[in-house]
């Protein structure tokens, strides 16, 4: 299962780094691990309603906590790449910048962005007595992150073991009061790109995680009470062989679509505006007229030509039927990145790993 998963990961990273532009190909991938992590949490943002949150649209009153918290993970994940592009090492300070990053504004902003933990908290039941399970106690948590980030440093063990090890073991130590799930998950994608497995952040684990959340939680709170870390090195494998092989999947096909549509509108004479836009909706494939204008540096007239452009090639439709704030999505390039995913709803309600009932 290692020498396969392991495979999978070397195929991707080949693939991301013969891309095209891969700067503007990882943000689908991020985008859709942003909502899915957060998901696992209890958010009900789906890729849609992010990205036209992204574009302006203000959501419906009782989403507008989930839809930032989802473009928080965002954020928290785009700053711990560029972290690692200027030379910073994953780390507990790394670790605790996209914390801060991830709680900001939202409703986790009391609960200490960006600090560790002071004071006791547990997992389930009411108290430190019934709980289902207890972190260590904050004067046993700060060696244990010492630990750990010491071993996210080593090279004496296969890196899929390794961060299957180190997810678990950051889980366990639970250093944060709120945020501990997804600042775990974010580590997962942040490592492999730190130790070159990656040029890009492509792969992600929550869509796994979210898949099979009864037995994600199962697993590790199975390895805490047992001692049995082969049970959860095998899901975590699983998890990686078949999103390390979606994540190509999803890549190849964005990448065909951009070569098709760069192509056809080349050869159809286009304006440059036009083309530049295209490649810009891979990234993010909801625009309007504002952003546009923004990102191309062109005029409001060019950047309304350019989507028009696009909208009488049916590359862009107006989702909003309003006659000012309009907002564009390309729904071939939705549905090339977003369109293959089915989460299944769990059978069971689990409580989140990332919130403590107690402190």
């Amino acid at each position: 299962m290692l020498d396969e998963a392991t495979g999978t990961v070397h195929r991707l990273g080949g693939i991301g780094r013969l891309l095209p532009n891969p700067h503007l190909l990882i943000g689908p991938h991020l985008r859709l691990e942003a909502v899915l992590s957060s998901r696992i949490e209890g958010t009900k943002t789906d890729v849609g309603q992010l990205l036209r949150f992204e574009a302006g649209e203000a959501p419906p009153k009782d989403a507008v906590d989930d839809a930032r918290e989802v473009q928080n993970y965002v954020s928290a994940m785009e700053h711990g790449l560029r972290r690692l592009r200027e030379g910073f090492p994953v780390s507990v300070r790394l670790l605790r910048e996209m914390h801060e990053i991830l709680l900001s504004g939202v409703r986790g902003r009391h609960r200490r962005p960006g600090e560790l933990r002071t004071s006791p908290v547990w997992i389930g039941g009411s108290n430190l007595q019934d709980a289902v399970f207890v972190p260590p106690p904050p004067d046993a948590m700060l060696p244990a992150l010492d630990d750990l980030e010491r071993f996210l440093h080593e090279h004496d063990m296969p890196l899929l073991v390794q961060l299957a090890l180190a997810h678990y073991q950051f889980e366990v130590i639970h250093p944060f009061l709120d945020g501990n799930g997804r600042i775990g998950r974010i580590l997962i994608p942040l490592m492999l790109v730190a130790r070159g497995a990656l040029a890009q952040p492509l792969l992600y684990l929550s869509a796994y995680f979210e898949q099979h959340r009864s037995e994600y939680y199962d697993h590790l709170l199975m390895t805490s009470q047992q001692g049995d870390l082969v049970p959860w090195l095998r899901f975590f494998l699983r998890g990686v062989r078949r999103q390390a092989r979606d994540a190509e999947e999803r890549t190849v096909r964005l990448v065909e679509l951009q070569a098709e549509l760069r192509t056809a509108l080349l050869d159809e004479g286009q304006p440059n505006s036009v083309v530049r836009l295209a490649e810009y909706l891979f990234s993010v494939p909801v625009v309007t007229a504002a952003r546009v204008e923004q990102l191309l540096g062109v005029t409001r007239p060019t950047a309304h030509k350019a989507i028009d452009a696009l909208v009488e090639r049916g590359d862009l439709v107006e989702v909003t039927g309003r006659q000012r704030g309009r907002i564009y999505e390309a729904p071939r390039i939705f549905e090339a990145v977003y369109g293959a995913v089915e989460v299944e709803e769990p059978e069971t309600q689990q409580l989140p790993l990332d919130i403590d009932p107690g402190v």
